[in-house]
């Protein structure tokens, strides 16, 4: 099953070059979970040709789990990797492939899992969920209405946390800045009004900002106990002897359960703003897409469970998930699966083999309390 998602492309991102469609890892999942039993209903994305939600239930009853996951990946650097990223293949103990991580292998784990215990009577509901987009807008996830799971009151994300229980993570928005200026000679600086340098005045004052967020807002559960703040790419002009008339900057703030997103984007706007106006620029900030909120379980019953079985304390991650969503459904959601987040993303990619079976005892463990 590792061998065939793998082998099934389905690069989802903003740009619409790398951008592919879902469907057929939607579709080869349904495959495998109809003989078994399955209901399954596959929910095509509004606005998002070839991208579809698969939700496949087995059994009936209310209060029911939900195994959900992510069925895209990132795109990839072809020339950095070793070996195919399309072709699974096993070095050191490594099921090395694109999203063997992150997270195609769990699916797989979550249907081995299942497969022993579908003989048995089900009191309440089994949902294995996949998603389209989590890797760039998240449409699959901000979709997902509560009749989807409306028998389910527990979920498991399987992003790779290394078998460890996740309840908390920072929420994440992406923004554009764009200074406009005044393009002319460069032997004249009077002739325009160099955006790059009301750029750096702008980054100047987003770096204050980000200094003040370090001061005033901390939550030492994250190993980065501060709201961030990257700048991650950057673009303007297009000759030396040429005065820049528009430069733009790409970043993205990450905070914490307890800021409030909504404040951000005016106060950034009102920042820049202020100290580039009076020198005759004029900016514009624009969000690359919706943000996603920070994820706060800290409470949860299901985390519990999952520290008793597997000996590990929840704790708490910097990278965004689908479990804001999922909460949103009142889903009990805790983030937990094989794998590191390091390995997430990167060339090369893998599972390590040791985690795999510790993995599929602990799903089974947890679809035997909750649904048989």
């Amino acid at each position: 099953m590792v061998r065939d998602l793998v082998g099934t492309p389905s690069v989802s991102s903003t740009q619409s070059q790398f951008d592919q469609s879902n469907n057929d890892v939607i579709h080869l999942l349904a495959n495998w979970l109809e003989p078994l039993g399955f209901h399954i209903e596959i929910i095509p994305i509004k606005g998002k040709p070839g991208k579809s939600n698969l939700i496949a239930r087995f059994g009936k009853g209310s209060e029911g789990l939900v195994l959900s996951g992510h069925s895209d990946t990132v795109p990839f650097d072809e020339h950095l990797w070793q070996s195919d990223p399309f072709s699974m293949s096993e070095q050191d103990d490594k099921w090395h492939g694109l999203g063997s991580c992150d997270m195609k292998s769990f699916f797989a784990i979550a249907i081995e899992a299942a497969i022993p215990l579908l003989q048995e009577s089900f009191k309440r509901p089994l949902i294995i969920m996949a998603t389209a987009d989590e890797e760039s807008s998240m449409s699959g996830a901000k979709q997902l209405i509560r009749k989807n799971v409306a028998d389910a009151s527990f979920a498991i994300i399987g992003e790779p946390t290394d078998l460890k229980p996740i309840t908390g993570h920072k929420g994440i928005m992406m923004l554009n800045l764009r200074i406009e200026g005044t393009s002319g000679h460069s032997s004249d600086p009077a002739l325009g009004n160099n955006a790059i340098e009301g750029m750096h005045r702008a980054i100047t004052e987003l770096m204050t900002y980000r200094d003040e967020l370090g001061t005033t807002h901390q939550d030492l559960r994250f190993d980065v106990s501060v709201p961030t703040m990257n700048f991650g790419c950057i673009h303007g002009g297009d000759n030396p002897n040429r005065i820049c008339d528009h430069a733009e900057l790409a970043f993205d703030l990450r905070n914490l359960p307890s800021m409030d997103m909504s404040d951000f984007s005016g106060a950034l706007e009102d920042r820049v703003a202020r100290v580039i106006e009076d020198q005759g620029f004029t900016c514009r900030l624009e969000p690359l897409f919706a943000p996603v909120p920070a994820f706060d379980n800290e409470d949860s019953v299901l985390a519990k469970q999952i520290s008793a079985l597997t000996g590990s304390r929840p704790g708490s991650v910097a990278f965004g998930t689908e479990a804001p969503f999922l909460m949103d459904l009142d889903l009990d959601t805790v983030v937990i699966g094989p794998g590191s987040i390091n390995q997430a993303h990167q060339p090369n990619e893998y599972l390590p083999l040791a985690q795999i079976d510790p993995a599929i005892d602990l799903l089974r463990n947890l679809i035997g309390s909750h649904c048989t």
